[in-house]
């Protein structure tokens, strides 16, 4: 073995066994499925409206599964609506931007607009219920329903 020389295909098919098998040892968080805590590389997220997101890193759509956020711009049905949900799209954004770490857990699903649904998570709390909470959003109930009475006026 000392006296012989390796053969160049010898180091060739180790180099292609090495590379190999460091694709299968990923030591990073997103390897082993945990959430990875935002950089100013990972958080490039862009907020749509209160409810929809863009990962600007792979140009993932995301609809969140639990809330729906009053429309934004022309698709409102009243100035109270558009009003509100330009709220939400500007506390979504400040949830975001302020967050240390995001979780998307995505329900494998996609809706008509091809946005993958997902729950997501900001420093361990569901960004739904803290939309919610701040009376920037409710409970999706599996369709779309009205934000403005016949008046204009925000429906409760």
């Amino acid at each position: 073995m000392f006296g012989r020389k390796a053969r160049p295909e010898s180091a060739a098919l180790l180099f292609v066994i090495g590379a190999f098998l460091l694709t299968l040892i990923d030591p990073t968080p997103s390897a082993r499925g945990e959430p990875v805590p935002l950089t100013a590389h990972s958080a490039n997220w862009r907020v749509i409206d209160g409810d929809t997101y863009q990962d600007m890193n792979t140009g993932e759509r995301v609809r969140l599964e639990n809330i729906d956020t009053p429309e934004t711009g022309p698709r409102a049905h009243c100035t109270a609506e558009r009003n509100l949900g330009n709220r939400a799209t500007q506390q979504a954004r400040s949830f975001i931007t302020n967050a240390r770490q995001l979780d998307v857990r995505r329900t494998g699903r996609t809706d008509r607009y091809d946005r993958v649904i997902a729950f997501i998570e900001i420093d361990g709390r569901d960004l739904g219920q803290m939309m919610i909470a701040e009376g920037l959003a409710r409970p999706w109930r599996g369709r779309r329903e009205p934000w403005c009475d016949a008046n204009g006026n925000l429906i409760p």
